[in-house]
Parts: structure tokens; sequence; C-alpha cells
């Protein structure tokens, strides 16, 4: 399985198991900066991390303090190795971009239709710093 996404914010291309989230997000409250767990209780994913994985964002919930969220964990060495979401958010982007200002290494984010998402769950995904995504398991 591949697919091409658009390059919202350029980083490190990533690898690990696919999470795909079922619902959307708030990083504010419902993310901990500390150790990428998520904390909203809410949440049909609750106590699932976001550290190294290829984290599947269908949509977020704003919050202008969700991009500190994601600063933090890149700060942190516990974001997401690469970030696949439905529908751009500057917001919480920009976290992605103030990371790479400060010397970090941010992990790349990718605008994907989510109608796409269900293929790489519980997969094992690359994302190229050009947006492409590829199942490395992919028997096909």
């Amino acid at each position: 399985m591949q697919a091409k996404g658009e390059v919202l914010v350029p980083g490190a291309p990533g690898q690990g198991p696919a999470l795909v989230l079922q619902a959307p997000i708030s990083f504010w409250g419902g993310v901990d900066p500390r150790d990428g767990r998520i904390i909203d209780v809410r949440h049909p994913q609750h106590g699932a991390v976001v550290a190294a994985k290829v984290l599947f964002v269908p949509a977020t919930i704003g919050s202008s303090s969700a991009s500190s969220v994601l600063l933090e964990l890149v700060r942190a060495g516990v974001a997401p190795a690469a970030l696949i979401i439905g529908e751009a958010d500057a917001i919480l982007l920009l976290g992605l971009v103030v990371a790479r200002e400060m010397g970090w290494e941010p992990p790349v984010a990718v605008r994907l239709d989510p109608e796409q998402f269900s293929a790489f769950s519980d997969r094992i995904v690359t994302v190229a710093n050009d947006g492409t995504l590829q199942v490395l398991d992919d028997q096909s």
C-alpha cells in the first residue's frame, strides 16, 4: 500500500507503527507532553501513546495551545515519528515550525484524505519527506 499526501511542514522522514485515531483530538489537555500518552478520558484511544508512531489524526479539536504541546513532544523526544492529518491545522503545525527554529528536528507533517487512513491501520509505515506513505509489511 502506498499513498502520496501533501507535505504541510517539512521534517524528518518517519517510520513506525501506525496509530490511526478513531476520533478528532485536542492536543491541549488530550495528550500528555511528558510521555505522549493520550490522556483525554473521552477519547476512544485513551491511554495509547503517540511517541514514535506514525500518527493519523482525522481532525483536531482546536486550541491555541495545541502547538505548544506538539512543541513539547518534540523537545521531550516523545513526538510522533510522522504526523498525518486529514485537515490542515495551522495552529497545531506551528509547533513543528517552532521546533525547527529551536534547532530540534521535527517529524514531517502530511495532509492525507482521512478515507485513506484505515488502509494503514496496524501496519508499519514509512513517511518520506516528499509526503509518500508506504506500508513496509505490504504483501500486495
